[in-house]
Order: structure tokens, then sequence, then C-alpha cells
């Protein structure tokens, strides 16, 4: 799911990057379905997910605040470019604390949390600058979304390609006779 979500992610950033001058309609709607598809993404992860709890309910409330953020930007494409950057701003800012939260928590059994440490902090940063500067206009939100679309979307990716080589290996069975009976060289 992290390999989903960080494609996504880059998919968003070099679309909202390349035309940063869509309208503020187009913005919403691809904002929509970037969340909607995240949202999704961390749903299904909660629901597969095995052993601690505490994880599990913090991908799930992720995900239903991006499933919720993607639906109304996309049923109401028309809102503001203000309240279109500020519920971008708190998405950004709530998913980036849990991502931090998480970086932390599991710092010891992640070997690199700091790819998800980092792409946590993008999505804060995103979204305090989003906050201070609503005014800024659709090229600008563009712009910092599409940043740290990128930002985040590389470090999700990198935390998935980490934790896939952090997960065991299944290993074939060794025969009790290859165990009493030191391999020659």
């Amino acid at each position: 799911m992290l390999v989903v979500r960080g494609s996504v992610a880059l998919a968003f950033g070099v679309v909202a990057l390349v035309w940063p001058g869509v309208t503020a309609l187009a913005l919403a709607l691809l904002f929509g379905l970037y969340a909607l598809g995240d949202g999704l993404a961390l749903l299904t992860d909660s629901c597969r997910r095995e052993g601690d709890e505490a994880h599990r309910v913090a991908h799930a409330a992720g995900g239903v605040l991006g499933v919720a953020a993607g639906l109304v930007a996309i049923a109401w494409p028309g809102v503001t470019a203000l309240a279109l950057v500020t519920l971008i701003g708190a998405w950004a800012v709530t998913t980036g604390v849990a991502e931090i939260w998480a970086a932390v928590r599991f710092r010891r059994e992640l070997r690199h949390e700091w790819a998800l440490f980092l792409a946590g902090a993008a999505s804060v940063v995103a979204g305090v600058l989003l906050w201070t500067r609503p005014d800024a206009g659709a090229v600008a939100v563009a712009r910092v979304v599409g940043g740290y679309a990128l930002v985040s979307g590389a470090s999700v990716l990198a935390a998935a390609h980490r934790l896939r080589g952090a997960a065991p290996a299944a290993r074939p069975a060794r025969h009790a006779r290859h165990a009493r009976h030191p391999r020659r060289v």
C-alpha cells in the first residue's frame, strides 16, 4: 500500500507542477482524486494489517479523513480558493502529524524511519505554508502542493523500499543431518 500511496503522490505532484496554472476547479478535482486514493489505500492497509491496534486505528483515521476530504473536494469543486487551501492545509498537517507519530512510535521496528518522518515533516510544512498564505492563488497553491506531493511520494516510496528489505525472507528448512556435519570447504 505504501507503493500505491507514493506512486499516486508522485503522479499528483508532477501534474500539479507541470500545469500550475490550472483553475481552482481542476485543482479541487485533482486534489479530491488524490486524497480519495490515499484515503482508500490507508483504509485498506488498516484492514489488512495485523498486530498493533494503535497503528491500525491511526491508519483507519487517516483513511477516513482522506476519503472525506476527497469526497468533499469532488462533490463541491466550486469551493473558493480560500476554502480549498484551508481544506488541503488541514489534511496535510493532520496526515503529516500521523506519519511523524508512526515514525517515532515504530523507530525500533523500522530500519530507516527517517523516510516516513521526512514525509510527515514535508506534509506539516506544506500545510502550514498553505495556512499562512491562503491568498497566494491557484498557481502558488499548485506549486506548494505539487512540491509537497513529490517529496512525500518519494519519501513514502523510500519507506516502502526499506520495509520490503526489512521483511524476513522465507528460507528453506535445513535437514538435521546438515547441522551435524560441518560443511567442507
